[in-house]
């Protein structure tokens, strides 16, 4: 194990991703034109408010990296998720937003991509292959639940306001219905969406398959919910404000392992 991937092994059938909330640089990445560009598209503050599921016996896998390193929920050949939508890549050239990360020259070229991949992708992806099999061979269904938030308005990426809650199962192919049903219904808020800008990413697609006992769904929320998206960047943490979210998403949780077990 490495000293930047978490991982806290739990009992219960339900696996929580938290790819995006990592702003760890590590000193062997160069070129980046300012850490504060590389920083802001992370999801700020998603392990804490997730803080009670190891609780509950989930097992929670993250990486303290920066998404703008690598991004572990892309698809690492470099394919968009979303043809003909803007989105980043596996290792980000810009901001959500376009602002670019590296001057003109110094974007990583095919063989950084392949060692940051090989050093910081992999062994994330490695660690939820393994985690998946170890729970597959004591439950016959599995939830991977990928965990993610971002800024409400990102004009870029999706018109208007997002919704609070945006649920991706790549259109109901990474888990059954019920289960989706079910988060859905934990929610109980009227500003939510299934599959609509964010389907899911390369971790609920590459791993979710229903057939197999393994049921793969993102929740991506709007940042709104829990912290002040119009104050300093990046955002301080506000226990009080993120209470009555939190309180909504420990029902998301207790759905999914109620659906696993």
């Amino acid at each position: 194990m490495t000293d930047w991937l978490g991982l806290v092994r739990g009992s219960t059938p339900l696996i929580v991703s938290i790819p995006h909330t990592g702003t760890r640089i590590p000193g062997d990445v160069a070129g980046l034109r300012n850490r504060a560009d590389a920083l802001h598209d992370a999801d700020y503050f998603i392990d804490r408010l997730y803080g009670f599921a190891e609780g509950l016996g989930a097992t929670i896998i993250r990486t303290d990296i920066s998404r703008s390193v690598i991004d572990v929920n892309r698809d690492p050949s470099g394919i968009s998720l979303y043809p003909g939508q803007a989105t980043t890549g596996l290792c980000p050239e810009t901001t959500f937003a376009g602002v670019p990360l590296y001057e003109a020259g110094d974007e990583p070229d095919a063989t950084e991509i392949a060692r940051r991949r090989r050093v910081y992708f992999d062994p994330y992806h490695e660690a939820i292959a393994a985690e998946l099999a170890r729970l597959r061979a004591s439950y016959a269904r599995v939830v991977l639940y990928d965990a993610h938030s971002i800024l409400s308005r990102v004009p870029r990426l999706f018109d208007g306001e997002l919704p609070q809650f945006n649920i991706g199962t790549f259109d109901g192919a990474s888990c059954d219905p019920a289960l989706t049903g079910a988060v859905a219904a934990a929610c109980d808020h009227p500003s939510l969406v299934i599959n609509g800008r964010f389907k899911g990413g390369w971790i609920t697609r590459h791993y979710g398959s229903p057939a197999s006992g393994v049921h793969a769904i993102q929740m991506e929320l709007a940042m709104r919910g829990y912290l002040d998206e119009s104050g300093p960047w990046p955002p301080a943490w506000d226990a009080a404000r993120a209470a009555p979210l939190e309180q909504r998403l420990h029902k998301v949780i207790d759905a999914a392992l109620a659906f696993a077990i």
